[in-house]
């Protein structure tokens, strides 16, 4: 029987007894709900870059906007607060859509 211990989608047991199999699942309490979020942001984010093609991208990065959306509300935050907070710091620092590539900075 293969072993998992990891967090999954919500649904998730569903579809395992929907294909006549059984699991095992358990309900984590906030400091290990917290903790494997976080845990799988990181396993969203090497599937990412380990993406073979841009449909396979976007699946992970909806993956990781799931999880992030969780990591949100375990921090006290709605969505509309991070949102919030993202469009602040891009009218203050810009996003990623110019390319620019910082080489250095000349301190003297």
């Amino acid at each position: 029987m293969p072993e998992y211990n990891k967090l999954v989608r919500d649904l998730i047991p569903q579809v395992i007894q929907s294909k006549g199999l059984e699991c095992r699942t358990r309900i984590l309490d906030e400091e290990e709900y917290t903790r494997e979020l976080r845990t799988k942001l990181k396993e969203e984010s090497e599937e990412f870059y380990a993406a073979n093609n841009p449909k396979e991208a976007l699946e992970e990065l909806s993956d990781m906007i799931e999880v992030i959306r969780a990591l949100t509300a375990v921090h006290g935050a709605t969505w509309e607060e991070l949102e919030a907070m993202r469009m602040k710091k891009l009218e203050a620092r810009g996003g990623f859509q110019e390319r620019v590539y910082l080489i250095d900075v000349d301190d003297a």
